[in-house]
């Protein structure tokens, strides 16, 4: 056996800095240096950050990309650190490129290089691209098939990159034809609810194929509309969990492995002619209808020093809604601060879903870089104004009040003539001129207006164009509603354990939803119950059920007809609306893209 001590560097990059993202590695490797580790590896494409997206097929981005990581070799050697062997993502474009249509135009590669006493001495490109929900990595990126094998104190060390871990065949039957010790699998794995129990069985299951221990280090922060949890984990051979990484934060994860000693000679070196070892390499079946080629790199068949192996940190994974608030405030803490707005503005009305935005926000920021403003008009309750203010009073954020109706008058007065306004005209009217204030708010101040709509709501149109859809970020965009008050309660218990005041008022949670635009106006009169709601919108947007199969599945025919009927009319809408933190396994935008201009409806038989 041979032992070796891998550290996994969690670490919140930014797209395109790739000057910030390179400072990003280097001080993480000196951490692991510091450490004594013998290898750190660091998560998908930190280099660029990830998704890049289009950015990816700019000829001058993929220069870039190649010329920092090769300057990222230089300055670890120069700042003491050449001695540990560090994996970083990058983008990377074909070495053998075959140009022809259908092929991203410069055959961009999803890359992780490998970098040692100064020099990029491997480079593996990922093998499996993903192609569905909100990848779209055959657009951008031509598949790698080389399998570089470095040994390193004697363990002989194989790279993947996120999706050859879920996909059958490929790197993971490569790595066990190959004898690895150590499969290292570098992510950028998006939270979605759930999703992390599954890479806990995914990680034991491959690692079982693969005959090795496997390394996974996986992204946090928030990019757009996605939120990166980390959770960043080391199983052995047999799939059993030896470290795990907390969720939602930076951090190094450091654990001592017994690996076995390579046994299959390995080139001398580390020679290098433009990155790639030199030495003929071997075609191995990939099981999956491809083959890959192996090919060996020396770098230091020393074993180590023997070293008393410590013991490896197993952070305890969140609860359900823990977990799903703290991506909440992950993301919108990102997107605020990685487009360089310094606060935010928002609509607090006094309803659950405002409440919970302000928390989010709160939470995500500082009461200190939090406003919010309730807007009462004539249908507004004494008591949202004073729930409104108490939970302003509550969390710390700057409040006023500034009441809506002298400029709905003037609206209405300006509209006598042309008949005036109505009925759902009326109401839709006082959501834009709150819309407007918190725009000319926004204007004036630098403020990044955060809308409060949820997913019950932006599914069935629930809300109006140009007001309160109106604005920057949606924190809350993918959170059915019932799960709102699930996240309130939650937030409100938190606190509570924590010997804090909650921060949202009980008469918010307990009150019956209304938009108040109207005299005594309920959300139940033009929607169904939000339980049955939500289970409706589970089964039809997340599932694609038809309307056979959810009258099947138990859901009342009229309630169907209802609930297909609003989702499918609301297209249009969701189209302007702001992007928010991805959390469910389909969101609107990336993961579902309907037509706005169709005429299919579901009917009796589809």
């Amino acid at each position: 056996m041979a032992q070796l001590r891998v550290a996994l560097a969690q670490v919140n990059t930014v797209v395109g800095d790739l000057e910030a993202n390179a400072d990003l590695v280097s001080g993480w490797a000196k951490r692991a240096a510091h450490r004594g580790a013998h290898l750190v590896a660091f998560p998908e494409m930190t280099l660029t950050g990830y998704p890049a997206e289009d950015l990816v097929l700019r000829r001058s981005f993929a220069q870039a990309s190649r010329t920092a990581v090769d300057h990222l070799a230089r300055r670890l050697a120069d700042e003491g650190t050449g001695e540990l062997a560090v994996i970083v993502g990058y983008l990377d474009t074909s070495r053998t490129p075959a140009p022809r249509l259908g092929r991203p135009a410069g055959e961009p590669q999803n890359a992780a290089a490998v970098l040692w006493r100064g020099e990029v001495v491997a480079r593996y490109a990922k093998h499996h691209l993903p192609n569905y929900g909100v990848f779209d990595e055959f657009r951008y990126f031509v598949p790698g098939h080389d399998f570089p094998v470095v040994r390193l104190h004697g363990v002989d060390v194989a790279l993947t990159i996120c999706e050859d871990l879920w996909q059958d065949g490929g790197p993971v039957a490569v790595a066990r034809a190959a004898e690895v010790g150590l499969l290292v699998c570098i992510n950028g794995s998006p939270y979605e609810r759930g999703k992390a129990f599954q890479r806990d069985e995914l990680a034991a299951r491959r690692a079982r194929e693969a005959g090795a221990a496997l390394a996974y280090v996986n992204l946090v922060g928030g990019q757009d509309e996605l939120v990166f949890d980390g959770g960043s984990l080391v199983v052995d051979a047999a799939g059993r969990l030896l470290a795990r990484a907390e969720q939602f934060t930076e951090t190094l994860l450091t654990v001592d492995l017994d690996l076995p000693a390579a046994r299959t000679a390995a080139s001398a070196g580390p020679t290098v002619v433009a990155g790639t070892a030199v030495g003929t390499g071997t075609a191995v079946d990939a099981g999956d209808g491809t083959a890959m080629t192996v090919t060996r790199l020396m770098l230091t068949g020393e074993p180590v020093v023997a070293f008393d192996a410590q013991a490896p940190a197993v952070a305890q994974r969140l609860d359900s809604a823990a977990e799903l608030y703290h991506a909440l405030v992950t993301g919108t803490r990102d997107y605020v601060g990685k487009n360089g707005f310094t606060s935010v503005v928002l609509g607090l009305s006094g309803g659950i879903d405002s409440a919970l935005v302000a928390t989010i926000a709160v939470d995500a920021l500082g009461a200190n870089r939090v406003h919010t403003v309730a807007m009462p008009s004539v249908h507004s309750s004494t008591g949202s104004v004073d729930d409104a203010a108490d939970l302003a009073r509550r969390t710390g954020v700057t409040h006023t009040v500034t009441p809506i109706q002298p400029v709905v008058d003037s609206f209405h007065d300006a509209l006598a003539a042309a008949g005036g306004l109505a009925g759902l005209a009326a109401e839709n009217l006082q959501a834009r001129v709150r819309g407007t204030l918190l725009m000319a708010l926004s204007n004036a101040h630098g403020h990044l207006v955060l809308t409060t709509g949820n997913k019950s709501e932006l599914a069935t149109g629930f809300s109006t164009l140009y007001g309160d859809s109106a604005g920057g970020f949606a924190p809350i965009k993918d959170v059915p509603k019932t799960l709102v008050w699930e996240l309130a309660r939650w937030r409100n218990a938190h606190a509570d354990r924590r010997g804090e005041t909650p921060p949202i008022p009980e008469e918010i949670i307990v009150k019956p939803p209304s938009a108040e635009l109207a005299p005594g106006q309920l959300d139940s009169d033009r929607l169904p119950d939000y339980t049955t709601l939500d289970a409706v919108l589970d089964d039809y947007v997340e599932r694609d059920q038809g309307r056979t199969e959810l009258i099947t599945a138990g859901h009342s025919p009229e309630t169907v007809e209802r609930v297909i009927r609003l989702v499918d009319l609301a297209e249009y809408k969701r189209r302007q609306n702001p992007p928010g933190p991805k959390v469910t396994s389909k969101a609107f935008g990336r993961d579902r893209r309907l037509p706005i201009t169709s005429h299919w409806r579901e009917h009796p038989s589809g």
